[in-house]
């Protein structure tokens, strides 16, 4: 809603297409919206996290240069107190001056506790460790849109370092596969979720982005250097992926009334055969799932990420010297023909809504 007179609207709209007697309370609405329309826009927030992020490594370079580094105790005081400061800093005020000042001093305390860590020879995997559990506590304390989701981003990618940490590559396959269940089941219980504590109302959107970020950053380390992946387990994503993007058609199909099982059953197939070839790329799969999620809730973000990242992973696929030509053509026609399939079968039912 982009204005008070549209929330009015949409009251209005209840009211006169509900059956029974449609009650609310219109001053808590709109007083909810007024303390909500204050809040920064999304490119602020970014603009804010980006800000916090360049001066974080310029504050980090002059630490340097000033000789930090040969103090681990220091490395790690300064740390816990930044980590600390941050938070305080971000809970106290709510200015964008200041979450820019909280960021900056939460990213910088994150990368002295690491780096303090790691000169004192801790074991990586009990450094990692040792951030998630910090992410995850600065998680529950702090109700910040910007300082949750580098919290999550943090705890993904600690999760993320100790597979290769431990020489496990394969565990790579358990990580996106949880997350394509956990990304999937955000997108489709979001009510359900909001539901359950005002609290998760101001989560739900940095938890989702962040989850959705790890989500592509766990797929663009399949296959890469960073992670290099044996051939005889890659298809174990690409299976869950599928039976996810399966799920999400069924959801799809509520949405535009296709209630026959013989089309049902029909578009199950085809799209089982259209996305088989993709069982050698995950990441493709991945992609197309994040797209189905983001035009099923309308999530406009989301679906510009999906089709960056779909554009993206193919490109990488094509230029990937493990496959063959022939292979690559048919994953790319295959996938043509699926996106070509979803779209003449959404604008026929939507064609059709319109016309009735």
């Amino acid at each position: 809603m982009r204005n008070k007179e549209e929330a009015q609207e949409l009251l209005e709209h209840f009211r006169t297409s509900e059956n029974k007697n449609f009650t609310c309370n219109e001053e808590a609405i709109f007083s909810a919206y007024d303390n909500n329309h204050g809040h920064q826009s999304l490119a602020i927030k970014i603009l804010s996290i980006f800000g916090g992020v360049l001066a974080s490594f310029s504050f980090l370079g002059f630490l340097l240069v000033a000789g930090l580094y040969n103090s681990p105790v220091g490395l790690l005081v300064l740390g816990i107190i930044g980590i600390a400061a941050g938070i305080f800093i971000n809970k106290a005020y709510d200015k964008i001056i200041i979450d820019t000042i909280s960021v900056s001093s939460f990213i910088i305390g994150f990368a002295l506790l690491n780096f303090g860590l790691s000169t004192m020879e801790v074991d990586d995997n009990i450094n990692y460790l040792i951030c998630i559990l910090i992410a995850t506590a600065s998680l529950i304390i702090t109700r910040s849109y910007i300082l949750v989701f580098i919290s999550v981003l943090i705890i993904n990618g600690g999760i993320l370092m100790i597979i290769p940490s431990n020489k496990e590559f394969d565990f790579i396959h358990l990580y996106t596969s949880l997350l394509a269940i956990i990304v999937t089941a955000f997108y489709l219980k979001e009510a359900k979720i909001i539901a359950q504590h005002t609290a998760f109302s101001r989560l739900y959107n940095p938890i989702r982005i962040a989850l959705l970020l790890s989500f592509l950053t766990g797929l663009a380390s399949i296959g890469d250097d960073f992670i290099t992946v044996s051939d005889d387990y890659i298809w174990v994503s690409s299976v869950v992926i599928i039976l996810a993007i399966l799920y999400v058609l069924s959801r799809i199909f509520e949405v535009l009334n296709i209630s026959q099982m013989p089309q049902k059953a029909g578009i199950y197939i085809i799209t089982v055969a259209l996305l088989l070839p993709t069982v050698l790329s995950p990441a493709i799969s991945g992609a197309i799932l994040i797209i189905l999620l983001s035009f099923l809730v309308n999530y406009k973000t989301s679906l510009v990420i999906g089709i960056l990242a779909f554009v993206y992973f193919v490109s990488r696929y094509y230029y990937d010297l493990h496959f063959t030509l022939l292979t690559k053509s048919i994953l790319l026609f295959s996938s043509g023909i699926l996106f070509l399939g979803l779209y003449l079968l959404t604008h026929k039912k939507l064609t059709s809504h319109e016309e009735i």
